[in-house]
């Protein structure tokens, strides 16, 4: 007989309450218990019956609950021990389909918990947020990478930078890091009201799509070359770039005039000159 997707589960805030789920501020933890919200974030992947799920931060289990019931194989991994008692009363009512491993995500191997093609789906911890999913996009891409999706809850500036347009106040490093090799947009704007506690700040999820990374550029020349460039990024970039061997000539190479600022490239742009970096240097 298929097991119900849809088991009957207590309210939210009755298994915080008795499990004595205060949530941690020094774990960046905000708890979300709309059910309907959380079902719509859950949605946002369009994962088939029986698709792979892993899940940063699942906290009493909302999101996670959320993901099960798409009928997802779900792995998520909880740094905070307290959580564990209320994530294996939903190991019960999901059989087989949700594993828990009891550890920092920032030390778990993903790619080997998830397996390849799995979508990373996850209320991110607002202090742990950009170094994972910096992390998730240096992945090898061999052309794509393992994951087949990221759908992540962030602090709204934070949003905004990752989805972010040349010529804008957020656009930046982390938009060109993205942006790259990858489709970003903000999938769905969450009120701070959402949460337990509120946090100070609006928050957005945001979904992200892998495609093939272009030809004959070695992420290291990007990291590089991003980082000199928006480090100074009100300098123009004959100035932001001078400490970066061969970027100069890189500019010149492509045609970009050297007192422009790095706002004021898109992406494919960047692209170019980390090319013609790692040309240089062969």
């Amino acid at each position: 007989m298929p097991v119900d997707p849809r088991p009957a589960l207590p309210p939210l805030r009755d298994v915080i309450a008795r499990h004595g789920l205060a949530a941690s501020k020094a774990l960046g933890q905000n708890f979300l218990l709309d059910e309907q919200l959380l079902d719509r974030i859950a949605a946002i992947p369009g994962m088939p019956q029986g698709g792979r799920a892993f899940e940063v931060g699942p906290g009493p289990g909302g999101l996670t609950r959320a993901i099960l019931r798409t009928g997802a194989h779900l792995v998520a991994v909880e740094r905070d021990q307290r959580c564990l008692p209320a994530l294996a009363e939903l190991q019960e009512a999901f059989p087989d389909r949700l594993r828990i491993i009891s550890g920092d995500a920032m030390q778990v191997d993903a790619r080997a918990e998830a397996g390849e093609g799995a979508h990373i789906i996850a209320n991110l911890p607002y202090n742990v947020g950009t170094p994972l999913l910096v992390g998730w996009l240096s992945a090898p891409w061999e052309p794509l990478p393992w994951w087949a999706s990221l759908t992540l809850m962030f602090q709204m500036e934070v949003a905004e930078r990752i989805v972010a347009r040349p010529g804008t106040d957020h656009y930046g490093r982390l938009a060109v890091l993205t942006q790259w090799r990858a489709d970003a947009r903000i999938a769905m704007k969450v009120h701070r009201s959402a949460f337990t506690p509120p946090p100070k700040v609006m928050s957005a999820v945001v979904h992200i799509t892998p495609r093939a990374a272009p030809d004959g550029i070695a992420l290291r020349h990007l990291e590089r070359l991003t980082a000199a460039a928006f480090g100074q990024r009100r300098k123009m970039l004959r100035q932001s770039l001078k400490g970066l061997p061969g970027a100069i000539d890189a500019l010149e190479a492509v045609g970009i005039d050297p007192q422009r600022r790095a706002e004021t490239l898109a992406v494919e742009d960047f692209v170019e000159i980390a090319r013609h970096l790692g040309n240089a240097t062969r």
